[in-house]
């Protein structure tokens, strides 16, 4: 600060030598050196703040471009008058030109209003607008149940409505705060009119985005996409429905997925167009599952099982569970009908329903039809008893009908077990 106003000072020197040598030369070889360094200490004393710097600045260079400064003048009472009264009258319009500037008390025209920031948060207000003021209900910090949310979202409390399960929906990995960040009008409605177009009933919506509540937050157009490629594959729109009831998830899998999917039950069974297209429409789910087990069921069955590549078609076509089926439950329901029980591959092959039966009710109606003598699966012998009726009929008609036995005495055996 100190060499900025060395800086001035000799600058001020210099500008008013040049101006008086001009118009008063003899006055100014008259004065003493003490006379002028007063007056440049006088006018260093007027320089303005640094908060007026800028301002200070453009005075200042009006006044040096009117070519023109002179020497302060004393006053009658001996005190030095100020610069300013010395100027010359266009350089005084120009300076006070140059001093005017908004003034921020000044009264605000109604027109620039919406121009106004806000108020501060801080700033005091009487009681009585205090009392006007309506708060709205404060939305939970934490919580760990969408259930203290359905007060304040709309959205969440016309699902409830729809009879969506928000004690599942919140189980599901990032589903509530999906749920809490959508617009029911924006975002949700559009999504239940393409449900309902596809084919999903009014008393399934509930249930369908209990289970897929993801399906909100896609995009419409990436939707209506992956229904047009079903339709270009010959599904039709009942069967489309039938397979986005059963596989809600179906619908959140690009068309490149899709595809993907067709192609590999297609290729790794070996089977037809049309035979591929009636296997995913009884099970859906093969498509939105994971392909690994699948794959590894099929090996169990060829090289731990023994059956053949056509046998192991037949299978999976008749019963597509056996494909996602536990790899354990399937090599002990093998094990049980084929070591235990003696049935062949070819007749397994022809009741492949066998392999999706408990393990336990086969073994209990085996070991009842030993036990009576009755347990006939050879169909060259007589009293054949095939591995449908063995599995499917309820207790009561199984046993009058194949045991040739009452209940009561199918119940005593079992507890003998």
């Amino acid at each position: 600060m100190a060499l900025w106003a060395r800086q001035v000072s000799r600058w001020w020197w210099c500008s008013m030598k040049r101006a008086h040598a001009t118009e008063f030369p003899q006055k100014l070889r008259s004065c003493s050196n003490t006379t002028w360094r007063c007056h440049a200490f006088y006018h260093l004393a007027l320089l303005p703040s640094e908060n007026d710097f800028s301002l200070w600045k453009l005075q200042t260079y009006r006044l040096l471009s009117t070519g023109s400064c002179s020497q302060p003048s004393s006053s009658d009472d001996g005190s030095l008058a100020s610069p300013e009264s010395n100027l010359p009258s266009e350089v005084n319009q120009k300076q006070e030109k140059a001093e005017m500037l908004p003034d921020v008390n000044a009264a605000i025209p109604y027109e620039d209003w919406d121009d106004i920031p806000p108020s501060s948060a801080l700033e005091e207000i009487s009681e009585e607008e205090a009392m006007q003021i309506i708060a709205e209900p404060l939305l939970p910090l934490q919580s760990s149940t969408l259930r203290d949310y359905v007060d304040h979202s709309e959205t969440l409390a016309k699902l409830v409505h729809l009879g969506v399960d928000l004690s599942q929906v919140e189980k599901r990995q990032k589903a509530g705060q999906l749920l809490l960040t959508l617009d029911f009008e924006k975002d949700v409605r559009k999504i239940l009119l393409f449900l309902k177009d596809v084919g999903v009933e009014d008393n399934q919506l509930g249930s369908f985005l209990t289970k897929n509540p993801y399906i909100l937050g896609e995009d419409l157009e990436a939707l209506e996409t992956r229904v047009a490629y079903l339709k270009s594959k010959k599904f039709d729109k009942r069967e489309i429905a039938q397979m986005v009831s059963r596989a809600p998830y179906l619908l959140l899998f690009s068309v490149e997925r899709l595809d993907n999917r067709l192609g590999f039950f297609k290729n790794e069974l070996g089977l037809s167009v049309r035979k591929t297209k009636d296997l995913v429409i009884r099970f859906p789910r093969l498509l939105t599952g994971k392909l690994e087990p699948v794959k590894e069921n099929i090996q169990i069955c060829q090289i731990e099982l023994g059956f053949q590549r056509s046998e192991i078609q037949h299978i999976m076509f008749k019963t597509p569970k056996t494909l996602t089926a536990s790899k354990k439950r399937l090599r002990q329901t093998f094990d049980y009908l084929h070591n235990v029980m003696g049935i062949p591959h070819d007749m397994l092959t022809r009741f492949p329903q066998v392999f999706n039966s408990k393990l336990l009710r086969i073994r209990e109606r085996h070991l009842f039809l030993k036990f009576l003598g009755r347990a006939q699966y050879d169909p060259a012998q007589p009293s054949y008893i095939s591995l449908d009726q063995l599995v499917s009929l309820p207790d009561e008609v199984f046993c009058t009908e194949i045991a040739k036995a009452s209940i009561q005495d199918f119940e005593k055996f079992l507890k003998t077990l």
